[in-house]
């Protein structure tokens, strides 16, 4: 199958992730997507590939009155083409993913779930085995506690993608699986909505990761992940990561100091006991040899003037739903703190451009301050703080680069 990630982020708030689409878009703490985002409009390609379509899916065993009932309605979404042609990705730091994915209000907000929901996520963790925090952390990234979980047509969405072909033989599989989902009777085809690409509910899985791993806990007959409720959402998730491998009191990973002049090896190609790594000098953040977990390695994906972290089975079984490192960091650390965990103890020092995180927030709040609004301080330089930094640079006669700097920082400083 299809990672979720694989095919890449930003659809709500992450991209797509294993089970769906992490995100962008949830990270990005942008709105939920809107169905007057993505209007229908008339193409007749389009229509006679839906009647080629419905051939081929009652050859699969979609009946005629579930056809009937999904694509009623149903047309092309050109704004799902714009989004699927431009995902030209923008790449985020870690410092400034782990910034978003663990921001002061994520982190309260998932405190707040966690304490709401404790007795369902005690009870999933129970049959499953994965601990209620990493479950509530995944809900966290995906959907941000479930404000989040698109509102796109499902149908009309993956039509439009299956059409479109570049990834034809992926989305007519999504579109199938889809049907069945709606001929199984766990959804309306009238309250099916997600992502523009697809990816549904709380968990933001994809249909076929649906038909795979969503679970119906309460015995309801319906495996419903779109409700207000969580609870199908969430031991969804657990489902899925238990299937991958997930074992139940193993971390993640721990943050770690290394020694002066540590070598290595790093990353997840190498592994060695917990205390192969002490006797090279490696030790938690309270100096103590790091317990023995399991096999472990080594990573320190922002280079060697930010955190590292000693990482165990657990990490790679996040990244069968999302196999993005920093996605799976994001999880971790969010699940830490959760349950309660302070900030990552490590500096990440000055980004390319030799601006530190607080350097990077100053700048922000001169620019507003001078009639150039950043819409907000959190150090992260997008495009809202690009179109800033420009304005700025056009009114004050320099070259209008976008681009942050020491020099534009000291001019604003004065």
């Amino acid at each position: 199958m299809v990672s979720r990630r694989t095919i890449s982020l930003g659809l709500l708030a992450l991209g797509l992730s294993a089970c769906g689409a992490t995100s962008a878009r949830n990270l990005g703490g942008s709105s939920p997507l809107r169905e007057a985002a993505f209007p229908a409009q008339l193409n007749p390609a389009f229509d006679t590939w839906v009647a080629g379509f419905k051939t081929r899916a009652a050859g699969q065993g979609i009946s005629q009155s579930t056809l009937n009932t999904a694509f009623a309605g149903v047309g092309f979404l050109p704004g799902v083409i714009q989004r699927d042609r431009n995902q030209t990705e923008f790449k985020r730091s870690l410092e400034d993913y782990l910034s978003i994915a663990a921001s002061d209000e994520r982190v309260s907000k998932g405190r707040a779930a966690y304490a709401r929901q404790s007795g369902v996520l005690a009870e999933i963790e129970q049959r499953f085995g994965v601990e209620r925090h990493v479950v509530a952390a995944v809900w966290g990234l995906e959907s941000f506690y479930g404000e989040r979980r698109g509102s796109v047509p499902v149908i009309s969405a993956v039509s439009t993608l299956a059409f479109d072909g570049r990834r034809g033989s992926f989305f007519e599989k999504q579109l199938i699986a889809a049907l069945r989902i709606l001929q199984n009777g766990d959804i309306p085809a009238s309250q099916m909505t997600g992502s523009w690409a697809g990816a549904m509910g709380h968990t933001q899985f994809i249909p076929t990761s649906y038909q795979a791993y969503a679970v119906d806990f309460r015995g309801d007959g319906r495996r419903d992940i779109w409700s207000e409720d969580p609870t199908d959402a969430l031991a969804s998730a657990a489902s899925y990561l238990s299937r991958s491998g997930w074992r139940r009191g193993q971390p993640w990973g721990v943050e770690v100091q290394l020694p002066s002049g540590f070598g290595g090896p790093f990353g997840r190609a190498t592994t060695r006991s917990p205390s192969d790594w002490a006797a090279q000098g490696v030790r938690d953040m309270n100096g103590r040899a790091v317990p023995d977990h399991g096999p472990a390695s080594i990573l320190t994906p922002a280079g060697s003037g930010g955190p590292a972290f000693m990482v165990f089975r657990n990490f790679t079984v996040i990244t069968r739903y999302n196999n993005a490192e920093s996605y799976v960091i994001g999880v971790g650390h969010l699940s830490d703190r959760i349950r309660g965990g302070g900030a990552l103890l490590a500096s990440f020092g000055p980004d390319r451009t030799g601006l530190t995180k607080v350097d990077r927030q100053d700048l922000q709040r001169r620019l507003t301050r001078a009639g150039f609004d950043t819409e907000g301080d959190d150090g992260i330089i997008g495009p809202k703080t690009k179109s800033a930094i420009s304005g700025y640079q056009q009114q004050a006669g320099l070259a209008v680069t976008g681009e942050p700097s020491r020099d534009l920082l000291r001019r604003l400083r004065g």
